[in-house]
């Protein structure tokens, strides 16, 4: 990573992190934060059990074993976000009800997302079609930060209160999967590329990533942060210690 490219993550990366983890430690905004990452989470794992089951049909089955790993590992996470929303007596609103909510509202694609996946057309990006570099390269950045941004979300947690601190728990589980994802994900670039291109490839969605979080922050600014809701009420549950989560190694 150069000079500048460097400078302009450090700035994109504590702005994108100072506003995660304020809207996770407010009150107010945290059950959406949450919701969004229940969603995210979730929402990954059908991705991730398509490609498991292409690269084992091409007949890799190194990747295919670690992508089974990440899909069941994205499967825990989204429950560990669902159980935080149910200690708040929230739930995730289901498909149709956030359908019905978009459709009122007329908004907008992931300004994040559009940015990062720029010129590559919806269609190619499926699991059934995606080039696998595009696919290791993207995610490996993404999962990266991740780690590291969902660590610094856990320490904004207060942990003098149980739910925040059961939370606060359960994120930093969370956290670890990411580093290890990312892991194998440089390493399968590894298996299929030179390092010379693999430095190349992690650069070139790094710019993009980049570019991603000045788009996601700008967009933020312009709107005041609002966003729209993602839940709904729920029966709030007593608050039960998290186990400690069993690391699948990958």
């Amino acid at each position: 990573m150069d000079f500048i490219t460097s400078i302009l993550n450090t700035i994109g990366s504590s702005a994108t992190a100072y506003i995660l983890a304020s809207r996770l430690r407010d009150p107010q905004t945290r059950p959406n934060t949450l919701a969004g990452f229940q969603m995210a989470e979730s929402g990954a794992v059908p991705f991730l059990t398509k490609l498991a089951a292409r690269a084992s049909t091409e007949g890799d089955t190194w990747l295919a074993e670690k992508l089974t790993i990440h899909a069941a590992d994205e499967e825990r996470h989204g429950q560990i976000f669902a159980h935080g929303l149910k200690q708040l007596g929230k739930q995730v609103k289901t498909v149709d009800e956030i359908k019905q909510q978009q459709s009122k509202e007329q908004k907008n694609s992931s300004p994040f997302f559009g940015k990062f996946y720029r010129d590559y057309d919806p269609e190619s990006l499926k699991a059934e079609k995606i080039d696998w570099l595009v696919f290791m390269g993207s995610t490996y950045i993404l999962e990266f930060d991740a780690s590291k941004d969902f660590a610094r979300m856990a320490t904004a947690l207060p942990h003098d209160e149980p739910k925040s601190r059961n939370l606060k728990q359960s994120i930093l589980s969370v956290a670890q999967d990411e580093t290890r994802h990312a892991a194998y994900l440089y390493e399968a670039m590894q298996r299929r590329l030179p390092t010379s291109e693999v430095e190349a490839l992690v650069a070139e969605w790094r710019k993009r990533k980049i570019d991603a979080m000045f788009a996601m922050v700008a967009d933020m600014i312009k709107t005041g942060g609002s966003s729209r809701s993602l839940v709904k009420d729920g029966a709030p549950t007593e608050i039960e210690p998290q186990p400690a989560p069993q690391l699948v190694e990958a």
